[in-house]
């Protein structure tokens, strides 16, 4: 990919975690204007590990999988749903479980993490923020030009989230080139090689 205007072309890696299921993930590659996916999928936790929920066995697979994830597509930044209030308890409590390792996980690479409401996300990909599962599909499908739409579903949640970042990004960038968490974010130039980045004048 080539660099916008202001060089801001990031990769990000999008999240959905997931409960009991998979969780999907998305990586992407640019900036508010324009973007290249790079890879989607599900990070699935084998069915002897799983037992009847989210325990140590489950958690450690999944900060597993992320550390093999991370270290195949060394993105600048990752993306990440946030948990939904209207969840029952239990289901809740061990989204937020999953959530925390995929959160440790990126801490441990020493990646800045952004979180994302479902009705942000909504807003950001679809323009509309109660937008159906099946309306986001389509509008990932359509932003990036996927013959199909992305399975399993997860994975075109993941990607809504990373899309919804770099338009989060791009409006972020106009105000100076520091990251809500006060970090400056990398950029990468044309060949994708990270670099540090700069605030113009």
């Amino acid at each position: 990919m080539e660099n916008t205007a202001s060089g801001a072309v990031i990769r990000v890696l999008g999240l959905d975690p997931a409960a009991a299921g998979p969780t999907g993930y998305g990586v992407l590659e640019g900036d508010a204007r324009r973007c290249r996916l790079l890879d989607w999928g599900a990070l699935r936790v084998p069915p002897k590990r799983r037992g009847n929920g989210c325990g140590s066995g489950v958690l450690s697979e999944v900060h597993a999988l992320m550390d093999r994830l991370i270290a195949k597509h060394k993105p600048d930044v990752v993306a990440v749903e946030s948990v939904f209030a209207a969840l029952n308890v239990r289901t809740a409590l061990r989204l937020a479980e999953v959530r925390g390792v995929v959160l440790l996980t990126a801490e441990q690479h020493g990646l800045p993490v952004h979180s994302y409401s479902p009705r942000e996300v909504k807003a950001s990909v679809a323009g509309y923020g109660h937008a159906t599962k099946e309306q986001i599909q389509r509008m990932v499908r359509a932003i990036l030009a996927m013959p199909e739409t992305p399975q399993p579903p997860d994975a075109a949640d993941a990607l809504a989230v990373a899309l919804c970042h770099l338009q989060m990004d791009g409006v972020t960038r106009r105000f100076g080139m520091i990251t809500t968490s006060g970090r400056p974010l990398p950029q990468r130039d044309s060949q994708g090689k990270a670099r540090s980045a700069t605030i113009g004048l």
